[in-house]
């Protein structure tokens, strides 16, 4: 299960939180224009945008669970098990499989609108990348640097493309039903509440933040998509690049996942491996893991983004402590 955000102070960020139960070797991976992105039945990409994200390196190619490219479109694949159904090849659409489809995207799209004429004629295609490594249940979010965002979930009716007003997923319901469920909590706020009990009733404010009080605190998706909306509807905006990423991380931490609380087999449970969001505006990648809450900092820029080799970082997992006295 997953959580993923576009969060708009002054720039714009995007990114999530990536939750399961076991970690996959992940490391931050920027491809370059020149790499050489071959596809199962579709032609090559020897020249495209360059992007960063978080992805496995199976054996020299990229399967990005996220990434964001040069030109400030980023792209997330979030869970969606049950819904997400995958199509046989069709003639005259474009197919590409599920693990192909952020590349695809990324590669030859500068914003939502560019995404939309090729998603026009994308068929997620079933295929798997090997015998041993199935294609996940996905839907995707769809971000560009203005702030807009889509959804792309591909039921077993066809894929839709929803317009995002909110700028969150995390992962069942559909996508639709997730949005109407926010009717629920209309009266929820930062502010302390009205007695709208009755004017015969005295009611005792006991405590602070009594107005989030019907906020859900779930582990599961849907209570996550109210929280993280709220959490980001109601956070504060600077016009530091610092203070709006500690804000951004303080969003996604608030719908993490602790180990221990979210048990799907025995003595596993899901937890919150990664969070991490890229400024769009200037292609500069954050990440934090579970065990290491340090913002850590990949710039792409600084990088040959003419090359035509896979630049990657492992992730930094170690607790750091510092010692005051």
């Amino acid at each position: 299960m997953c959580t993923s955000i576009v969060f708009s102070p002054k720039d714009h960020y995007f990114g999530r939180n990536l939750d399961l139960e076991i970690t996959f070797g992940q490391q931050v991976v920027i491809t370059p224009r020149n790499y050489d992105f071959k596809f199962r039945k579709m032609p090559e990409l020897k020249q495209h945008y360059a992007m960063v994200g978080i992805a496995l390196n199976a054996g020299g190619y990229p399967l990005y669970f996220d990434a964001a490219n040069e030109k400030g479109l980023g792209m997330a694949g979030l869970n969606y098990p049950g819904n997400a159904t995958y199509y046989d090849v069709k003639d005259g659409k474009d197919n590409v499989a599920s693990f192909e489809f952020i590349p695809w995207i990324l590669g030859q799209c500068a914003t939502i609108e560019e995404a939309k004429k090729l998603l026009a004629k994308i068929n997620i295609a079933d295929i798997n990348f090997s015998e041993k490594m199935v294609a996940s249940k996905l839907h995707w979010l769809i971000a560009d640097k203005t702030g807009t965002s889509i959804v792309v979930e591909t039921d077993k009716d066809g894929m839709h493309v929803y317009d995002n007003p909110v700028g969150c997923l995390t992962n069942n319901p559909q996508f639709p039903k997730q949005l109407f469920n926010l009717n629920n909590y209309a009266d929820v706020s930062a502010a302390m509440p009205k007695n709208n009990f009755s004017d015969q009733v005295k009611m005792d404010g006991y405590s602070r933040g009594l107005g989030s009080r019907n906020l859900p605190g779930g582990m599961d998706s849907e209570s996550r998509f109210v929280r993280v909306a709220f959490n980001k509807f109601n956070a504060p905006t600077s016009d530091s690049e610092e203070e709006n990423v500690d804000t951004y991380f303080h969003i996604l931490h608030s719908v993490e996942q602790q180990k221990g609380l979210d048990q799907v087999g025995p003595d596993a449970f899901e937890y919150t491996i990664y969070s991490d969001g890229i400024n769009l505006d200037k292609g500069i990648f954050y990440y934090t893991t579970y065990t290491n809450k340090q913002i850590n900092v990949v710039d792409m820029n600084k990088e040959d983004l003419d090359s035509s080799d896979l630049i990657t970082y492992d992730m930094l997992t170690k607790g750091k402590f510092n010692h005051q006295n």
